[in-house]
């Protein structure tokens, strides 16, 4: 892959713009160094330079992960095709309400790309969840083999079960006794709160940053699968805006295309998809193992007596 080269004041604007900019993560070093090379651009100190980066940032330190021993086994669940499982679940109340009341933010993940759907609302109702499965999952990606959440009465109730009879749905309810077994949505409404709570400067505004915030998500790489939700779902890399004011490689190569030649660029990108969606599940698979035995060795099994 061709990487576009570049001094000492434009990386430090990539920096700034990758890191804590409109569409900022706030990802560790290695992993935002990657992506920036995935955006075509290269210096030769990239990845020490995102390091010291992050470790100045004040919001990163704020917002770092906690460690906690784990007392049971890990346990892995997998799809094996694009929007076929969902999992569901809700952040909030959230303390700090927004100017317009929202309190909670429903939550929707796809096992399978990592593509996250999410919505504000002042209260999560059974209606609520109902119209918006059907309007922005089933309408948007067709009809899903299972749905995934906890026993909360917003997800789990008459109105939910008559949903997923209508179209062939099964609606799998975790264990009350452990609810964070549905590790997928779990972990993308951690990145979620701490996407939203970098980007927010005021706290009566947070509830804005939440399409950014999604569009950050969708954007970045997540580890389990080696490629960002967004490539997975549409078979290509989006143009970030830092792209369009410092040109990267393919924004340049690109202008030089005719209609023609950009209509085939794009076609035998669409061609590749599957073999991306390939690539993710063998690496998925292999970071689930990775990470079964890492946590498993952290695990002290409790018997009841």
């Amino acid at each position: 892959m061709l990487l576009r080269c570049v001094d000492a004041v434009e990386a430090k604007k990539i920096l700034e713009k990758v890191h804590e900019g409109v569409c900022g993560t706030h990802s560790n070093g290695f992993t935002m160094a990657r992506q920036i090379m995935r955006f075509g651009y290269y210096w030769s100190t990239m990845e020490g330079d995102y390091v010291s980066y992050v470790k100045r940032c004040h919001k990163c330190q704020i917002y770092g992960d906690k460690i906690h021993v784990h007392p049971s086994p890990l346990h892995v669940m997998t799809s094996q095709w694009p929007f076929s499982m969902w999992g569901m679940d809700v952040i909030g109340p959230i303390s700090l309400k927004a100017s317009n009341r929202y309190r909670f933010i429903f939550v929707i993940i796809n096992y399978f790309t990592k593509w996250v759907e999410a919505a504000l609302y002042a209260n999560v109702t059974k209606l609520a969840v109902s119209k918006f499965l059907k309007k922005e999952i089933i309408c948007r990606y067709g009809m899903p083999e299972r749905i995934i959440s906890d026993n909360a009465l917003n997800l789990k109730n008459s109105t939910i079960t008559e949903v997923c009879s209508q179209y062939k749905t099964r609606h799998h309810n975790l264990s009350p006794y452990r609810p964070k077994m549905n590790g997928a949505v779990e972990a993308a409404n951690k990145n979620i709160k701490k996407i939203v709570g970098k980007m927010t400067e005021t706290y009566k505004d947070w509830h804005e940053k939440l399409p950014f915030t999604l569009y950050a998500y969708r954007t970045s790489i997540r580890t389990s699968t080696r490629a960002t939700p967004f490539s997975l779902v549409y078979g290509m890399e989006i143009v970030l805006p830092i792209e369009v004011e410092i040109p990267s490689l393919r924004v340049l190569s690109e202008l030089k295309l005719d209609e023609a030649e950009w209509f085939q660029s794009q076609y035998d990108l669409l061609n590749l998809i599957e073999e991306k969606r390939l690539n993710a599940i063998c690496h998925g698979q292999m970071y689930q193992k990775r990470m079964m035995r890492a946590y498993d060795k952290k695990v002290h099994p409790r018997e009841i007596l």
